[in-house]
């Protein structure tokens, strides 16, 4: 494609990606951005990808027609070694990007001092609310909120949602169970707006410790998880997942640094630097049943609402979780940051 298309480059959270406006995609999107990301390649080399599924997103955004909603938003995982552009999943991170680049494209007004963004979530239905700051009616991207797995500090963008549970698989637990066995391991299988896969890292000769680069080169253990992923896929009812980004695999173990607990995640085939926000709030959900790998290990603390540290490989991404009259989680509140990159051209 000779002619440019517009687009915003941004990180949101510990993800970056390019963010879009709907009607600025070609009819042949998903070529258009395997070609901008440069994929499949493992390097990406011919594309903007930095070959990591992390640096390998994208956000499609438009002005929304449902009553109370600004804007929807399409998350879309492009793989960085196949041709594949998937919609099957959410993503947190690049969503904490959607309000500011509404705001900036002029889908919604920005107000004195902060701006609500309501944003649809096309991938599983859902919504999400999200606060920008804007002193001036535009976003500003400065400032000293910190999350791990980012360096240095940036102005904070508060996400709250609602109503997630079973968004893509139609049920908090799709079998009904918050333990079942697969390959002899007992697990939890969840989705509060993510599905995941919940294993003790122990049942996999592992302490839960282990670091990133360690676990993405222990072929042995991949194979075995990517089995059990499978396997999990048709009870989870997403069918089969040989192609899907979803469900994710997390280990867990207790806590090492007074957090609610610790994982490690593949997101589904590479150990994820940290962990995705609705992976983490489906994490923070299964400590708080009865029963289940996430729930014998986690230190859960008191108070209302309850703020649970996760642990992942770079440190820790807190959820702000309230339960509902059935003691699950009905609402979640996370914050992360944003930062505008470079706004300007593509070509495919």
């Amino acid at each position: 494609m000779s002619d440019g298309i517009r687009a915003m480059w941004m990180r949101g959270g510990t993800s970056k990606g390019g963010y879009f406006l709907a009607e600025d995609l070609p009819d042949d999107r998903d070529s258009a951005l395997l070609r901008i990301m440069g994929s499949p390649d493992p390097r990406q080399i011919d594309g903007l990808g930095g070959a990591d599924p992390l640096t390998s997103k994208v956000a499609v955004v438009r002005r929304s027609d449902r009553p109370g909603v600004d804007v929807d938003y399409l998350f879309l995982q492009v793989s960085v070694d196949r041709a594949l552009v998937s919609d099957r999943q959410n993503c947190g991170n690049i969503l904490a990007g959607v309000g500011p680049f509404a705001i900036e494209r002029g889908l919604v007004a920005g107000q004195p001092g902060q701006t609500r963004v309501t944003i649809y979530m096309e991938n599983t239905g859902q919504t999400a609310i999200a606060t920008v700051k804007t002193p001036d009616g535009r976003p500003v991207y400065e400032g000293a909120a910190r999350i791990d797995g980012v360096p240095g500090t940036a102005a904070p963008v508060p996400l709250e949602f609602r109503d997630t549970a079973g968004s893509t698989c139609g049920a908090l637990l799709p079998t009904g169970r918050a333990v079942d066995v697969i390959d002899g391991v007992e697990m939890t299988l969840i989705d509060n707006g993510m599905p995941v896969v919940i294993l003790h890292a122990s049942d996999l000769g592992l302490t839960g410790q282990e670091p990133r680069d360690a676990l993405d080169a222990d072929d042995a253990l991949k194979a075995r998880l990517e089995a059990i992923r499978l396997q999990a896929g048709p009870l989870m009812t997403l069918g089969d997942v040989a192609d899907q980004t979803v469900p994710k695999m997390t280990m867990v173990s207790a806590p090492s640094h007074g957090g609610a607990i610790s994982t490690r995640t593949f997101i589904p085939h590479r150990c994820h630097a940290s962990i995705g926000v609705l992976g983490a709030v489906s994490v923070a959900t299964a400590c708080l049943l009865e029963n289940g790998p996430a729930a014998a290990l986690a230190q859960v603390p008191g108070g209302a609402p309850l703020s649970l540290d996760i642990e992942h490989p770079t440190g820790a991404t807190t959820i702000l979780a309230t339960r509902g009259p059935d003691g699950h989680v009905s609402s979640a509140a996370i914050l992360r940051t944003a930062r505008k990159l470079f706004d300007g051209m593509v070509y495919a």
